[in-house]
């Protein structure tokens, strides 16, 4: 699940090929995170509008109540052609990392920036245990990994992320909408028959720290119970270009 690599020590490694995870503290600059805020902010209140990007807002939000402010969108997605954005998906703290799980030659799959609402009181709030290769037509999955930055401080009350350490080493599951109270928010799919019994590890994260993370890993989160927004400074997904072409021509 790791490659070799003179960035991370062999404490490191071990930890990710166990857990399918690993954080690393304080990655991300303040200044960068204010960067990727002030630009969020602006898509929210559409000055600007990049192409191809989908903003998305919780299904509680009724059409009448939209107004276009970073109070009413919770995710922006595909935001490659936003070049503010875009930005973090080449900054050298993180693509030294991402390589150490995908290798050389790295192309940014998906991206988006996620903006979690105070709980409207239904739940919806809530992420459903799912896994992200479950989303993705792309292969081979030892080659991808997901890195996701806290924007603040990220703990269980605002929602923080969950993960089932280990998980990474199973098959991709079934995924279906999760029969909630209050609606599910589109596309939020989650597994049907995960262990549940399987120990859960609820990542407690300041603004910076970023956790790199196998597709396979199941992983969700929580209510935010707090009055605030809690930020994820661009969730990327990468793979490894080379694996990929190779992956290709071996199907063919």
């Amino acid at each position: 699940y790791t490659r070799d690599n003179n960035v991370l020590s062999l404490e490191q490694r071990k930890f990710y090929e166990e857990n399918g995870f690993l954080v690393i503290k304080n990655l991300v600059s303040d200044a960068d995170i204010q960067y990727f805020r002030d630009e969020f902010e602006r898509i929210c209140r559409m000055k600007v509008k990049p192409l191809g990007l989908m903003v998305m807002r919780d299904v509680t939000i009724a059409k009448s109540e939209y107004v276009p402010n970073e109070k009413v969108i919770t995710k922006v997605q595909d935001f490659q052609e936003d070049k503010e954005l875009f930005r973090y998906c080449t900054l050298p703290e993180i693509l030294k990392y991402v390589e150490c799980f995908t290798g050389p030659n790295i192309m940014a799959m998906h991206t988006m920036l996620i903006n979690k609402p105070p709980d409207s009181g239904k739940k919806t709030s809530r992420h459903p245990l799912h896994q992200d290769l479950h989303y993705f037509p792309f292969r081979p999955s030892n080659s991808i990994v997901c890195a996701w930055t806290a924007m603040e401080h990220i703990d269980r009350n605002n929602g923080c992320l969950v993960v089932l350490p280990g998980t990474h080493k199973g098959p991709l599951k079934t995924h279906d909408y999760p029969q909630w109270e209050g609606g599910v928010n589109i596309m939020f799919h989650g597994i049907q028959d995960y262990d549940k019994n399987n120990d859960r590890v609820h990542l407690l994260m300041e603004k910076g720290d970023t956790v790199f993370f196998h597709p396979l890993l199941i992983h969700g989160s929580g209510r935010n119970k707090s009055q605030g927004f809690r930020k994820v400074c661009v969730h990327i997904t990468a793979l490894s270009e080379d694996e990929r072409l190779r992956n290709k021509s071996a199907a063919i």
